[in-house]
């Protein structure tokens, strides 16, 4: 029955809440069948490569308290920094040299940096790298802000809604942050013509399959061309302390059930996973994910951006992690490729 769903699924791309649900609960028996379908649909539109994102981390300050995250405002127990607007450029000229052609930005909702300083930065990246996309991971803004940026030449932007249940989102974080608010910040980037990322935890607090399994309506709805997911891994700082990480071989069903149902999806296997287990990359890419994003943030700030425990490649220099992880992404069978990797409308 399991393997009629996951045929039904790869040749409709569309399942019932039930269904997904069926398949979420008995991931154990269905999961290597999942992946082997889901990696022959990614073939069809990426084939073997793996594309890869330059990573700059550009500050660990952040004026939320979201309760499971470790550079929450409320954490005083962590080393804040900030990266300049030079220092930004400066990663992306190193990424650039190692055979990076897309560059993500992604830090804390940081008050201290303005409109005028994304719009710099991105408008240097791109003179200096036409050629490159820049994506943005800067977290909730304004309407104003977000056509700022885009005219400013970003391309792309990141931004998890963590989870399509509203009363589980106010789980997961303070009443000062708004569930409503974070639709409209994808529903405006959907507008202003970004390629647009969302995602969400597994095994997140609170989270229920069922609510797992309502995933996949909100993604049908949005039909992002990014979708991040990564298990929930707790940090030691944060009021979801004591809970239970998430499931590394859940993340890797939900990841082909992603791809099954968003064939053309850019899907990274995320840091996250890597961290849970020792080969969740590799793992990741042979469940249907065609991204990796390494760390091009300077190595004295690294080990500062610690949304969880024990993250892993915080020690290592940039063009060391880019070999280690094509080494590692050949034995899957796979390559990882000099492009700026982008969304497939059509084969």
């Amino acid at each position: 029955m399991y393997k009629a769903l996951i045929d039904r699924l790869e040749a409709d791309s569309f399942l019932t809440a039930d269904e997904y649900l069926t398949l979420i609960e008995n991931y154990k028996q269905i999961s290597a069948y999942a992946a082997q379908r889901a990696v022959e649909t990614k073939k069809k539109y990426y084939g073997n490569k793996v594309f890869v994102r330059g990573l700059i981390e550009f500050s660990n300050y952040c004026r939320n308290n979201c309760y499971y995250c470790g550079i929450r405002a409320g954490n005083k127990n962590i080393e804040r920094y900030r990266l300049t607007p030079d220092e930004i450029v400066s990663c992306a000229d190193s990424g650039y040299e190692l055979g990076f052609r897309t560059f993500v930005l992604q830090g804390g909702e940081d008050t201290h940096y303005t409109d005028d300083d994304f719009c710099r930065v991105i408008g240097e990246i791109k003179k200096r790298h036409p050629d490159c996309a820049v994506t943005l991971s800067l977290g909730e803004r304004s309407t104003e802000s977000l056509k700022r940026l885009k005219d400013a030449g970003a391309d792309r932007y990141l931004l998890r809604h963590e989870t399509a249940n509203r009363e589980h989102y106010r789980k997961l974080h303070p009443d000062s942050m708004s569930f409503d608010n974070r639709l409209r910040c994808i529903d405006d980037l959907k507008r202003f013509g970004y390629q647009v990322g969302v995602g969400f935890m597994v095994g997140s607090p609170y989270q229920t399959d069922r609510d797992l399994a309502n995933e996949f309506a909100f993604l049908r709805k949005v039909n992002p061309q990014m979708v991040g997911i990564g298990p929930f891994i707790t940090h030691k700082d944060t009021p979801f302390s004591d809970f239970e990480s998430g499931s590394a071989e859940k993340t890797l069903l939900m990841l082909s059930l992603i791809r099954l149902t968003l064939p053309r999806v850019l899907l990274p296997a995320t840091t996250a996973l890597g961290t849970l287990d020792i080969k969740g990359r590799e793992k990741g890419i042979l469940a249907g994910a065609n991204v990796l994003m390494p760390n091009l943030s300077p190595v004295s700030v690294r080990g500062k951006y610690m949304l969880y425990d024990n993250k892993i490649c915080t020690g290592e220099e940039a063009a060391q992690c880019v070999e280690c992880l094509k080494n590692r992404i050949k034995t899957t069978g796979h390559e990882i490729v000099t492009d700026r990797g982008d969304y497939k409308n059509e084969v």
